[in-house]
């Protein structure tokens, strides 16, 4: 097998396969009632039936989750950590998760301390003099309950809770994990790869299964284990309504392509990172992202966009930054070429942060990975650039509406989707074909 002579040859004969699904997501746990201070003293004072809202009503609560928790860990023989300051958590439950032989089971619980935004009561005074009790959301110090767990269908994941009310709380799971389960599952055979697969022997039934995940397996992951590990809130409280919903803080999409050999991986980034420096400029970067972006003084695009190339060791990775999501590309341990988008803010591209907008969310990094490939296989195959330029600016002949001087080779209307060297424009953004009169 020859070696290839460019970024846009690796692209096209030295990929073995490739798989698409969901990385890491972080979403935020909450309760939608009680993330205000008008909520707040309705649960106080309507619920808790207290004659004034305060939250030095809510300590009784708070010290009971707290008990929860402690006796959850002893009664079981779960082991408890505490975290010291700068300690990494993840180095800590990979130690727990590589001594564990089950298939599904609580890790381990760890206790950090960490700012997070509380309610707490402060005095004001009436134009009398008289004071009042008064809640505000303020910053502080408080516990966070770290729960790691293993479940038979997701494989590892957390769930950290505040000890403080209203008993936030963050999940994070990975979407390549869950697949890893489901294909062994269905039977397929695979061998695994540092989040991702390094060999598959059903291709689409492995990337239908990818597709499968959505709110609803992620929505039940939570209803489960909120059944398994002590629940801040009591079955009264959750036939008031007062019931945990899910929105997306951060969400990772990767597009993983396995390459056939390493050295393919090294040419092809020896040449993306020489000629591609500027993907960040917004003039490249709305090619990517499919969205356009103002520089004016009246009509300014906020955000930051830049290209950085980050080396560790001797293996680069190329970083296209865009308002509050990134583009990440590397050679995952010298097999796979991984394109990675990341968002951090679902609203940057007009969506809310609500759990139900992963479908949309998910096509949006889909979309940039495959955008960001293309931009760069065409600017290293002069072929197909050429003949992307001719099909975006020739004139468009229709029908027997002909022109009474023809310019030489005019093309024909296109009858079918472009091809892989063009870019296709994202899900919600329809193309117009463009069309030129001539006289």
């Amino acid at each position: 097998m020859t070696l290839p002579r460019s970024a846009a040859d690796v692209l096209c004969g030295h990929v073995t396969f490739e798989v698409e699904c969901i990385d890491r997501m972080y979403l935020n746990v909450y309760i939608p009632q009680l993330q205000y201070a008008t909520g707040l003293v309705s649960y106080i004072r309507r619920h808790l039936g207290k004659p004034v809202a305060s939250t030095a009503a809510l300590a009784p609560v708070t010290e009971a989750f707290t008990r929860a928790v402690r006796t959850f860990a002893a009664e079981r023989q779960i082991p408890w950590v505490d975290f010291a300051k700068g300690q990494r958590k993840d180095d800590v439950a990979q130690k727990f998760l590589a001594a564990f032989t089950g298939t599904e089971g609580v890790l381990f619980i760890g206790r950090a301390q960490e700012k997070v935004p509380l309610f707490r009561t402060r005095k004001r005074r009436r134009d009398d003099g008289t004071s009042y009790p008064w809640i505000a959301l303020e910053t502080g110090v408080a516990s966070q309950f770290y729960c790691y767990c293993v479940d038979d269908g997701f494989g590892p994941f957390f769930l950290k809770f505040c000890s403080y009310f209203p008993f936030n709380a963050k999940l994070c799971l990975n979407g390549n994990e869950w697949a890893k389960r489901q294909a062994a599952k269905a039977g397929i055979g695979f061998t695994p790869l540092d989040n991702a697969f390094a060999a598959v022997e059903d291709v689409p039934a492995l990337q239908a299964i990818c597709h499968g995940l959505g709110p609803a397996q992620i929505d039940a992951l939570l209803r489960k284990w909120l059944a398994i590990l002590p629940h801040p809130f009591t079955r009264a409280d959750r036939a008031a309504g007062y019931r945990y919903d899910i929105s997306i803080l951060q969400a990772e999409f990767s597009l993983t392509q396995v390459l056939d050999k390493p050295v393919s991986g090294r040419i092809f980034f020896e040449q993306v990172i020489r000629d591609n420096l500027d993907l960040g400029r917004p003039d490249r970067i709305s090619l990517i992202f499919g969205r356009s972006i103002y520089r004016g003084r009246k009509n300014h695009t906020p955000g930051t966009f830049a290209t950085r190339v980050v080396t560790d060791g001797v293996t680069p990775s190329l970083h296209v930054l865009y308002k509050h999501a990134q583009i990440k590309q590397y050679h995952k341990l010298g097999k796979a070429l991984r394109t990675e988008t990341t968002i951090n803010q679902t609203t940057d591209f007009g969506l809310g942060k609500r759990l139900t907008n992963l479908p949309a969310l998910r096509q949006i990094g889909y979309t940039a990975n495959r955008r960001l490939l293309a931009v760069q296989r065409l600017s290293h195959d002069p072929i197909t650039g050429a003949e992307v330029l001719h099909a975006t600016c020739d004139p468009i002949v229709r029908g027997p509406d002909r022109p009474r001087r023809r310019r030489p080779h005019p093309r024909p209307a296109p009858d079918r989707p472009p091809g892989p060297g063009t870019l296709a424009p994202l899900a919600d953004i329809p193309a117009a074909p463009r069309r030129v009169h001539q006289p």
